[in-house]
């Protein structure tokens, strides 16, 4: 199993942010992970990345445990945050050159690894380009080829086509389509038109708890659609 969460549990203060959260993912899954403002997400996404460190529960990355073994299982790992920052003065290649040795790669190591990540993200001619002068879908695949340096196993993406136009998002689709041949995807994310379009599974979280673990088109038969579905497993009717 490529990944392994169980009973993951976060508080900050009095505010329990993940509760009991328990699920796993393995090579060729693209998962959906659903749930309004404050539900959760972006926590439970932070400590199975290792930036934050869970108050109790296990999440494990090839059976190496990520509080134990942090650096191992990081290795493992690539993860794109929401508003990932980026040198806008830096080529994308300087850029990811730069992140390459940060990670401790040698300079060979470093020019293979930036050269696949880049044609993994489809750069194409932008890599040579000031990142200042990108459009916001190529500033975000720069940010997606930074979590594919190190080649992982299982991507974490947060809302990885938040504010792009709509070319913008079919092309980034279909690269998440593509990359999710081989790994294991988690992707954030308040679109359901993304989740039905390239998900095949969607975990519903709401107050810090799993609510639904299906495939989109499950949830689609039993509720008539994504929408409806959400509203429901997540009581957004009762809080209008």
């Amino acid at each position: 199993m490529l990944l392994q969460v169980d009973g993951l549990r976060k508080a900050f203060g009095r505010r329990i942010a993940v509760d009991g959260v328990t699920f796993s993912i393995d090579v060729g899954e693209i998962v959906g992970f659903l749930g309004p403002n404050g539900a959760g997400k972006t926590t439970t996404m932070r400590m199975i990345a290792g930036y934050l460190e869970p108050d109790d529960g296990a999440i494990k990355v090839f059976n190496i445990d990520v509080v134990q073994e942090r650096r191992r299982a990081q290795e493992r790992v690539g993860y794109l945050p929401e508003g990932a920052p980026l040198y806008g003065e830096m080529t994308p290649w300087s850029f990811l050159r730069f992140v390459a040795e940060a990670r401790g790669m040698t300079l060979t190591a470093a020019r293979h690894a930036v050269r696949r990540a880049a044609q993994d993200a489809r750069l194409g001619d932008s890599i040579d380009r000031p990142i200042d002068t990108l459009s916001k879908g190529y500033r975000r695949r720069v940010g997606l080829a930074a979590a594919l340096l190190h080649d992982p196993m299982l991507l974490i993406l947060d809302e990885p086509t938040d504010g792009l136009d709509p070319n913008q998002r079919h092309a980034v689709r279909d690269l998440i389509r593509k990359l999710g041949e081989e790994r294991g995807l988690i992707i954030s994310t308040h679109s359901l038109e993304e989740v039905e379009a390239v998900c095949t599974r969607a975990i519903v979280i709401d107050q810090g708890r799993i609510v639904a673990d299906a495939t989109p088109q499950a949830l689609i038969e039993k509720h008539g659609d994504l929408e409806r579905a959400f509203a429901a497993l997540t009581r957004q009717e009762e809080r209008v």
